[in-house]
Parts: structure tokens; C-alpha cells; sequence
């Protein structure tokens, strides 16, 4: 990809996954990473992996249900490594996706940790990483969501609203600054077949998931972060606003 290498890239959830993974391909095009996350550990232990293949990774960590928390986020990349030039914004609260079960029976409790975390939580980020990009002149922002923000789904109505929620909050930031030189996308992804699904999962289950796609396989992690690569460099430059299927086929539109 044309045009990452040396810029500063905040990776808010990314100790493991489809954050990982991204940060992983991010940095082997030669940007500097910043890994933030909950989980101190994993996003060290990324961070590490990155370093030890030659890239050029920090850790932290945030809560990105906490304002606070998520200013000092954005403080902490721009003072490690000068300034920040993109973000991608993947964190999720998935404990609360299997309590997630339908309008009538939720516990508001899950309700609001999921709006926390997967909308509140995206637009903290946002909101403080602006400005920075700015200070660059532009910049881009990928927000991770899912194709369970259109589909329409019998169960998860709380994650499927915030998907959907996300998908307009990148059409506002677009619409905003796009002007300015921001851009923002979101990614929705499919079935991923990351380490923990393959080994939670029945190998019949997958199978049927994967039947429900246009595809002889389900997806893997490098399909998302090559997109986000793509999106971030100035391959893709003049892509904005946009929600972006990854997902083999599984949703036509």
C-alpha cells in the first residue's frame, strides 16, 4: 500500500482479533502502532510481536467507556510518536453479545454496556482523535461494524443497533471534515474465523455459517486488515463515508 509508511496509528482494541491482526499488517507496511486496550497483556504481547518482526509498536491501556481514559488514549499516541495520522476503532465489549438476547428480554444492563462501549465509546474516540488529524491536516478514522447492521437480526438487537449507529457516525465525520482532509469508513465484516470463534464454535456450525455466504470458505482476519490497510493508505484516497462489506458475499446491497 502507497503511503503508510512512518504514520502514526492508534489502534483502539487491539490486544487481540481483528485489531491485532490489523495492527500486524499496519505495522509491516511500515507505520508506527499504538495498541490500545483493556487488556493491558494481549495489546503488550502484540505490541512485542510487532517489535520482535522489526515494526514499531507501543501498548496501552484504556477503557473506551471512559472519557477520561480515552483523552489520555489519544494524548499517549500523539506524545510517543509526534502526532497521529489514523485510527481504527475496533473495540467491543463481547461479553455482553451473548447476554444480548431480544427487545423485550434484555437486561438494561447489557443494553447500556453495549451503547458504552460500542457507540459511546466509538464517538469518545473520535471526538479526541479529530482534532489531532487536523493538526496534520487530515487524516482517517476506520470504525469496525458488522453486517448485523443491516441485516436485521431475531437476537442482538443492542450490538445490531450500535453497528448501525457506528455506520452513521462514519457518514457524519465524512460529511463533517471530509473538507478538511479527514476521512472515515466503516468495515463490515462477516463471519471472521478468528482463533477464538474456531475454537468456540462446532465444526457445524461454521459450516452452515459458512454455507450462508457466497464464498467456499469463511473469512480470515487478513481479509479485514488488508481492507483497513487499503482504506487508511493513499490507495484509497478518495473513498469516504462509505460502509464497506467484507464478508464473501453473504450480504449483497
Amino acid at each position: 500500500m502507497q503511503g503508510l509508511t512512518d504514520k502514526v496509528i492508534l489502534i483502539a482494541g487491539g490486544a487481540t482479533g481483528l485489531g491485532a491482526a490489523s495492527a500486524q499488517r499496519l505495522a509491516n507496511e511500515g507505520a508506527q502502532i499504538v495498541i490500545g486496550d483493556l487488556n493491558l497483556e494481549g495489546a503488550e504481547k502484540t505490541a512485542a510481536a510487532i517489535n520482535e518482526a522489526g515494526g514499531r509498536s507501543v501498548a496501552a491501556q484504556f477503557d473506551i467507556s471512559d472519557d477520561t481514559s480515552v483523552k489520555k488514549l489519544v494524548a499517549f499516541s500523539v506524545r510517543t510518536y509526534g502526532g497521529l495520522d489514523a485510527v481504527l476503532i475496533n473495540a467491543g465489549d463481547m461479553g455482553s453479545v451473548s447476554k444480548d438476547t431480544d427487545i423485550v428480554d434484555i437486561d438494561l444492563e447489557v443494553w447500556d454496556r453495549t451503547i458504552a462501549v460500542n457507540l459511546r465509546g466509538h464517538m469518545l474516540v473520535t471526538r479526541h482523535a479529530i482534532p489531532e488529524l487536523l493538526a496534520r491536516g487530515g487524516g482517517t478514522i476506520v470504525y469496525t461494524s458488522s453486517i448485523a447492521s443491516f441485516t436485521g437480526d431475531p437476537q442482538r438487537p443492542a450490538y445490531s443497533a450500535t453497528k448501525a449507529a457506528i455506520n452513521s457516525l462514519a457518514r457524519h465525520v465524512a460529511s463533517r471534515w471530509g473538507r478538511d482532509g479527514i476521512r472515515a469508513n466503516a468495515i463490515t465484516p462477516g463471519l471472521i474465523l478468528t482463533k477464538e470463534i474456531e475454537e468456540g464454535a462446532s465444526p457445524e456450525l461454521l459450516q452452515s455459517l459458512i454455507a450462508r455466504s457466497r464464498s467456499t470458505r469463511g473469512g480470515r482476519p487478513s481479509d479485514i486488515s488488508s481492507m483497513v490497510a487499503y482504506l487508511m493508505s493513499d490507495d484509497g484516497e478518495w473513498i469516504n463515508g462509505q460502509v464497506v462489506n467484507v464478508d464473501g458475499g453473504t450480504v449483497l446491497r
